[in-house]
């Protein structure tokens, strides 16, 4: 029986001496203490060296994958003829007897004769030193890891971090070139500046003209696409306000815009690199958020495989950490975004929504970041069937919020029915109101609602009849009626509510009648207090009108007596 070995330096074959040693399982690991014992076991029959690393690790991926590779099928073909395989995988032992027509065996006795073998190696393999089997186990160790990663040498994201980096510096040197140029060429043709907005074709029209005076015979066609800024740079150049300039000044100013042009087709040719870069090395991520915003992110988290290794929540507020560390020690609400704010998702996105999608893009991202970093495949579905998704998201967020505001029937508030009276049961009616009751009212003393004003004429006319036919005398009479007119008014009064308290109206109509009848009832009351005491009134002055003509006869009687003594 042949026992096949794999190592970092190629495939071995021992041929087991005693195969009755295999029954004794639990004693089998003494038999490779020592070197001697186990060549007494075992001996090594042949041994296929890998040829260079790329070998290696293209036979162990395939023994990885229970495949024979090619030189290994021809080594078996060789030296395996009639003989019995002892294997370590019993897929590839499959594959084996498949393949070669060569019986194969795997059973847990071959188990532990692979530890013996691989405890005592380095002495059953002539020519194979300790200092050597290190080094190709850790190499091919590495490349193998490489390749279960799927970790390509030409997806180097080194090359996307420098040129992001030249790009925004890129960005930041050529403002300052535009601006400068303005500037030194404004104190010339001041009016330039608001007529060429953007800052290359600024550069451009100020290498061409140089001189103000030149303006009206040049033809800007090519450079201004509109024919009325043309037409408005010519009319602003004769009639500018600006200071002359020498010959030297506009040189040094012509090469300056040089330099400004010169920047900004580096600039495109390096976005241009940027961009093949990003769908070579992550062509997901570039579908979701754009070569900027994915180059951004990979330069902030270091790497594409650092920032494979970040979740979702971590990339949604990539770039905002001061942001984010101020809100947690102020304990005020954390930022919802960073680098990916930038993204066009979530740029269409409204105010309201932008934390949504950020969250649902900071998801997928970290998706497809993984699968750019870690996966096999090339394309870009992924990020592009995530995006879908996305702006599908989107629109019905937005549509929801539409419904809401234009009242359609989605967003439409329901109206409930008022139904608090309704009986239980189908077709039932409405209980009637409840009647009003007039016990729970509190009747007081003396009405203060005001009387018709025929009954209040009717009244003083009475009172003045009453006074005139009075008589002047008997006051003392008077006060004894008045006294007993008002205690007959009272016990009326107690009698009208103990009857209105006993017999509650139902009716409202009844109820105001009865209340028009207490009014005129206490009206007259009201009225002969008022007549009694005009009537005291009047008895007083005539009172004090006997006084004083008593006094003035008794002062005549005096006046007749004094002249009758003369």
């Amino acid at each position: 029986m042949l026992v096949l070995f794999e190592t970092p330096a190629g495939f071995a074959l021992f041929k087991v001496l005693d195969e009755g040693k295999l029954d004794k399982v639990e004693d089998l690991w003494k038999e490779f203490t020592t070197s001697e014992s186990a060549r007494k076991v075992v001996e090594l029959k042949a041994f296929n060296k890998f040829e260079n690393t790329s070998d290696a690790l293209s036979a162990a991926t395939l023994i990885i994958d229970s495949k024979p590779s090619k030189g290994l099928r021809k080594f078996l073909q060789k030296h395996c003829e009639g003989e019995t395989l002892a294997v370590a995988d019993s897929k590839l032992g499959n594959a084996i007897k498949e393949k070669l027509k060569i019986d194969c065996l795997h059973n847990s006795a071959l188990m532990e004769l692979m530890r013996g073998l691989r405890n005592q190696l380095t002495e059953l393999i002539t020519g194979l030193g300790a200092q050597d089997l290190g080094p190709m186990s850790l190499g091919l160790s590495h490349s193998l890891s490489r390749y279960k990663l799927k970790f390509s040498p030409e997806k180097v994201d080194t090359m996307i971090i420098q040129a992001i980096g030249l790009l925004d510096d890129l960005d930041k040197e050529l403002n300052t070139y535009a601006m400068r140029v303005r500037e030194w060429y404004g104190w010339h043709f001041p009016e330039l500046t608001k007529i060429v907005t953007d800052n290359i074709q600024y550069a451009k029209v100020v290498k061409m003209m140089g001189n103000r005076a030149n303006a009206v015979n040049l033809d800007f066609s090519e450079i201004l696409s509109d024919e009325e800024l043309e037409t408005q740079l010519k009319e602003a150049a004769v009639i500018s306000m600006g200071t002359e300039v020498s010959d030297l000044d506009l040189l040094n100013i012509r090469e300056l815009c040089d330099q400004v042009l010169a920047l900004s087709e580096y600039r495109a040719q390096l976005y241009e690199y940027l961009r093949s870069r990003m769908n070579t090395i992550a062509p997901n991520l570039t579908a979701l958020v754009g070569e900027l915003v994915g180059a951004r992110l990979i330069a902030h988290g270091g790497s594409l495989l650092n920032l494979a290794k970040q979740p979702g929540s971590t990339i949604q507020i990539l770039g905002a950490e001061k942001a984010l560390f101020r809100a947690l020690k102020t304990k005020h609400s954390t930022p919802k975004y960073g680098l990916i704010y930038h993204a066009s998702l979530i740029g269409k996105a409204s105010q309201k929504h932008k934390g949504k999608i950020s969250r649902s893009l900071a998801a997928k991202t970290a998706l497809a970041i993984r699968y750019d970093a870690l996966g096999d495949g090339e394309d870009n579905s992924i990020g592009t069937e995530s995006r879908l998704k996305l702006e599908t998201r989107l629109q019905v967020l937005e549509r929801k919020e539409l419904g809401k505001s234009a009242g359609s029937t989605k967003g439409k508030p329901k109206i409930e029915v008022y139904e608090k009276d309704r009986k239980k049961g189908a077709g039932a009616l409405t209980t009637p109101a409840k009647t009003y009751n007039p016990a729970a009212d509190l009747v007081l003393g003396q009405s203060t609602e005001e009387t018709p004003k025929k009954s209040e004429l009717a009244s003083k006319k009475r009172k003045h009849h009453e006074a005139e036919t009075a008589p002047s005398a008997e006051p003392e009479e008077e006060a004894i009626q008045e006294d007993g007119d008002q205690e007959d008014r009272k016990k009326k009064k107690k009698k009208k509510s103990k009857e209105t308290e006993e017999t509650p109206a139902v009716e409202a109509d009844g109820e105001k009648k009865k209340k028009k009848k207490s009014k005129e009832g206490e009206e007259p009351a009201v009225a002969a207090s008022e007549g009694e005491k005009k009537k005291k009134k009047k008895t007083s002055d005539v009172d004090g009108e006997d006084v004083a003509m008593q006094t003035e006869a008794s002062g005549k009687k005096d006046k007749k007596k004094k002249k009758a003594c003369r």
